[in-house]
């Protein structure tokens, strides 16, 4: 058998015993947070967000001008409760997202 048509038949091989396992290849296309600030006074940052209990494990509060990231439409809101990067510390959490404005401003 040429090479040609044997490196076909493998790859077939390794295609078809992935299908039966059902699984498919790894790909994950991050987004990065786009540039915001908080619009609120005061915006209370929590850890988590519980679909039965709302927002959990409070970790600070965010003053008005704070530099966070949220890309709409990409990063998730639950019930208000934006996914939200604080660039402070540079880590993830949920604020409110009326709290969330100043898109691109810095």
């Amino acid at each position: 058998m040429p090479r040609r048509i044997r490196t076909g038949v493998a790859a077939l091989a390794v295609g078809a015993a992935t299908a039966a396992l059902g699984a498919t290849p790894a790909h994950a296309d991050p987004v990065v947070p786009r540039h915001a600030i908080v619009v609120c006074q005061s915006a209370s940052f929590y850890a988590n967000y519980d679909s039965a209990g709302g927002p959990t494990g409070l970790k600070r509060t965010l003053a008005y001008g704070n530099r966070i990231g949220h890309t709409p439409g990409a990063h998730p809101v639950y019930n208000g409760w934006a996914a939200s990067f604080d660039f402070g510390p540079n880590d993830w959490g949920y604020l409110r997202a009326e709290c969330i404005g100043g898109y691109d401003s810095w």
